[in-house]
């Protein structure tokens, strides 16, 4: 009898070979009870993913990206493939050497996968509306980022000349195909402030090396102007058996400044910029009225002076409102609207900006399923340009209080140009031309009378 003779080596390259094969066939069984359907529904075919590819140089900087702390800091993420300090120089010139912050390093693992060096760096105080220049690390490499501008005061709204307005991008969904690099293309010829995204950003889906390409791809942009971000089900990444933590990769890459509005978690945060407060909200972790998300964002809502911000704007990935045939009656957004509606309707919150739905919806002010001159604007911004296509089939007819909507890759801006009035723009990638397909003047609810609570 012949005996085949296996090293230790060719054994644990045979095992590994069998738990790879294992946790491929655990991946199709998790990624298919993730997937809810209610009605029958095909997506059109996906889209082609683009992999941008990792530097040379190991100790450089890449994925960087910005984020605002409080009223006068920025924070600034990147990664390095080697070890290098957690520091920063920055200044008003060019040569960034007026001053120095030095801030933590962290990584993280998700199976055979180890994350490069994750910097995490907050400097400031700042002064508003200002370039500033900035080095990371021992890198030789410039980078430069303005600030938002500060909350205007209410005399500006008696002379145009004077106005002092925020310009927000919203670009759900946005992922990394051909249609995100138009989406970033036309959003970087813009003159906007900060980039508000309601979820779904690099569409990794639990393959690691997809997070890495996707924070390269959107560094030219991200490192110049604040990226402010909540989280979708494409961040959950979670593995039967293999893996229970969720958000690993999203929390460890993504950190929001949750601290400074008094919450506990990454996943549901607020800040103030320019007169107006932002609330992010978490459709994939608890929301029920015993929650901390909840009790947050009761704690969160009294706290807001609309004396100091006006504005009342709201982002949640899971849609509560939404006439398209994909993702109806999923549990995040069926029971997260009855649990938080009444909380949101009664703080007069102007406008809710949701994802997850692939293509475009703008609803009239509303509040349980019903046209209210009290309740919040919703408009689904999940078009910004993943790799699962659109979603191209509406319920019909068209529900009362939907006033318009389209199936097409695209995002938004919104201009806030004084305590009263903003404008919603929701331009579409049409042949690849930003073109404005959808446009509404807001007037801010707090100054209604009728809806005085």
């Amino acid at each position: 009898m012949k005996y085949q003779s296996y090293s230790v080596f060719n054994l644990s390259k045979t095992l590994t070979m069998r738990v790879r094969s294992l946790i491929s066939l655990v991946f199709l069984i998790s990624g298919f009870f993730e997937f809810d359907v209610v009605y029958s529904y095909t997506r059109p075919g996906p889209g082609k993913t683009i992999f941008t590819p990792q530097s040379d140089d190991d100790s450089s900087p890449e994925q960087v990206h910005i984020y605002q702390v409080g009223q006068d800091k920025m924070g600034i993420s990147w990664i390095t493939q080697s070890s290098t300090p957690a520091t920063v120089q920055y200044g008003l010139t060019p040569l960034a050497n007026s001053n120095n912050a030095t801030g933590v390093t962290n990584s993280y693992r998700y199976l055979f996968y180890k994350s490069g060096e994750i910097h995490n760096v907050v400097i400031g105080p700042l002064t508003p509306n200002t370039e500033y220049y900035y080095r990371l690390g021992d890198s030789p490499k410039g980078y430069s980022f303005k600030t938002a501008p500060s909350q205007f005061p209410i005399k500006f709204a008696v002379s145009v000349l004077r106005f002092i307005y925020i310009f927000m991008h919203y670009a759900g969904d946005l992922g990394q195909t051909e249609w995100t690099i138009s989406t970033l293309d036309h959003i970087n010829k813009s003159n906007y402030d900060m980039l508000l995204l309601p979820g779904d950003l690099s569409y990794a889906d639990k393959h690691q090396k997809l997070w890495d390409s996707f924070g390269r791809l959107v560094d030219p942009l991200a490192s110049q102007r604040p990226w402010m971000v909540t989280q979708g089900n494409h961040e959950v990444e979670k593995i039967l058996l293999l893996h229970s933590e969720p958000f690993t990769a999203y929390n460890a890459r993504w950190k929001m400044p949750y601290e400074e509005s008094g919450s506990d978690s990454n996943l549901y945060y607020s800040f103030d910029v320019a007169g107006v407060h932002v609330i992010m909200l978490g459709s994939y972790t608890d929301f029920d009225s015993e929650s901390n998300q909840y009790k947050w964002l009761e704690r969160d809502l009294k706290k807001v002076n609309r004396k100091n911000t006006p504005w009342l704007v709201v982002l949640v990935h899971a849609p509560w409102y939404n006439s398209n045939v994909a993702h109806q009656l999923e549990k995040e957004s069926v029971n997260m609207k009855a649990s938080m509606e009444d909380l949101l309707y009664q703080a007069r919150v102007d406008v809710i900006f949701e994802g997850h739905v692939h293509a475009y919806e703008r609803f009239t002010r509303v509040y349980k399923d019903k046209a209210d001159n009290c309740g919040p604007i919703y408009i689904n911004i999940g078009d910004g340009g993943n790799r699962e296509g659109l979603a191209t089939i509406y319920i019909e007819p068209q529900p009362e209080i939907s006033l318009f909507r389209e199936a097409n890759f695209g995002h938004g801006t919104l201009e806030v140009f004084n305590a009263t009035h903003a404008l919603w723009n929701w331009h579409k990638n049409d042949n690849d031309e930003a073109t404005v397909s959808d446009s509404v003047l807001l007037t801010n609810l707090s100054l209604e009378t009728s809806c005085k609570v």
